[in-house]
């Protein structure tokens, strides 16, 4: 009996030519062929050579994430495909808006859990708390898991931006 393949999740820079169409070309060859994407980025990165960078999560095992890898090298407004967890140290981060509602009892709770994370509070009613936070998408979700039962009502997420630790490029 062979053991499974372990899935892995991968976060992958993509730059492409900032042109109509070309985020729904990626977009399509990821659901056409089933593969799932956690988190998706996408944003103007070179005007001078109209060039912009999309920051793709997704899980898969080995042969899938080459897979991923080859299919988007192939789409013609492609420039370049990085994985950048297999070529070194990157950083990564998300940013998430977090509204919570509660009764008084509950704010200095509240308020106490913010201020562990670093969350900045913007915005403030007398039912309601609005909190920025920025960080690993663990760490966003161990945020909304602790305030959900505190009444957390509405959660905004950007998805994760990366980039390459160091002098490298990516």
């Amino acid at each position: 009996m062979t053991a499974p393949e372990i899935v892995e999740k991968h976060t992958m820079a993509v730059l492409v030519d900032n042109e109509p169409g070309v985020l729904a070309r990626v977009i399509g060859l990821f659901s056409g062929r089933g593969y799932n994407i956690e988190s998706l980025t996408v944003a103007e990165t070179d005007p001078k050579n109209k060039l912009s960078r999309i920051t793709i999560v997704t899980s898969g095992t080995p042969m899938v994430i080459e897979q991923i890898k080859a299919q988007l090298n192939r789409i013609v407004p492609v420039h370049g495909v990085h994985d950048l967890g297999e070529e070194g140290p990157f950083l990564e981060r998300e940013l998430a808006l977090v509204k919570v509602t509660g009764g008084a009892e509950s704010r200095a709770e509240t308020l106490r859990v913010a201020d562990i994370f670093h969350a900045r509070v913007v915005d403030t009613t007398p039912e309601s708390y609005v909190f920025e936070m920025t960080g690993s998408t663990d760490k966003l979700d161990a945020f909304i898991n602790l305030m959900a039962p505190l009444g957390v009502v509405d959660i905004s997420r950007t998805g994760v931006v990366a980039i390459s630790r160091g002098s490298g490029k990516f």
